[in-house]
């Protein structure tokens, strides 16, 4: 889909005023992260981020409308600055025809997309029971080819998979606390959602309701 459809299709839900909007899909994460940037100057705050489409390539991106006299001022601001948006205006944080951030916006933009990263990842946080139960199927694995194979080759190809369902237990850990850092660093806040589920906000801002993003 060409920036321009994804940029309309955004600015449509956004003009209805919808309490909810969808951006995406996407298959980047920095163009996702600079329509969310650009949402958030018309009043909207992030809400998460879920992974979609063939091999989960895609992302699709859930936003919730502000009702706080700030994030109003902010839209009148945006509306003022960027009457033509999205019928061959200026978008507001977006280069002209594109969704690349402008140069003042791209720290933002870096940080959000810091923030979809962190919630897409955690589809690969293994639990304790997950580990055990690969732990197991290599020990299955090699088993089997002792008992069909040189003890040699077993052995080699079992401490081989162990390895390699070390190393991709450990990565996607390592990347989540990195991502927690610079999260951490930029002002973000951590806090465990209704599934325990680990998510940074912004100081002042609570988890999303089904129209208000600061519902108790």
């Amino acid at each position: 889909m060409s920036a321009e459809r994804q940029i309309s299709g955004m600015l449509r839900q956004i003009a209805r005023q919808q309490d909810v909007i969808e951006i995406g899909p996407q298959g980047s994460r920095p163009k996702a992260a600079a329509l969310v940037y650009a949402a958030e100057q018309y009043g909207y705050v992030y809400g998460s981020a879920h992974a979609t489409g063939y091999k989960d390539a895609q992302i699709l991106l859930r936003m919730y409308r502000d009702p706080s006299p700030e994030a109003r001022s902010r839209e009148a601001a945006t509306l003022t600055a960027h009457p033509r948006a999205g019928i061959g205006g200026t978008v507001p944080g977006l280069l002209p025809g594109s969704l690349k951030p402008v140069p003042e916006a791209a720290g933002d933009v870096a940080v959000l997309s810091d923030l979809i990263a962190f919630d897409l990842s955690a589809r690969f946080v293994t639990s304790r029971g997950q580990m055990v139960l690969c732990y197991l199927a290599c020990v299955l694995v090699t088993a089997l080819l002792l008992a069909t194979g040189p003890l040699a080759e077993a052995v080699a190809t079992g401490g081989s998979l162990v390895l390699i369902l070390t190393v991709a237990l450990k990565a996607w850990p390592i990347r989540r606390e990195r991502l927690a850092r610079r999260l951490t660093e930029a002002g973000f806040l951590p806090v465990h959602d209704e599934q325990g589920r680990q998510r940074f906000l912004r100081p002042g801002q609570q988890l999303p309701g089904h129209a208000n993003p600061f519902a108790a």
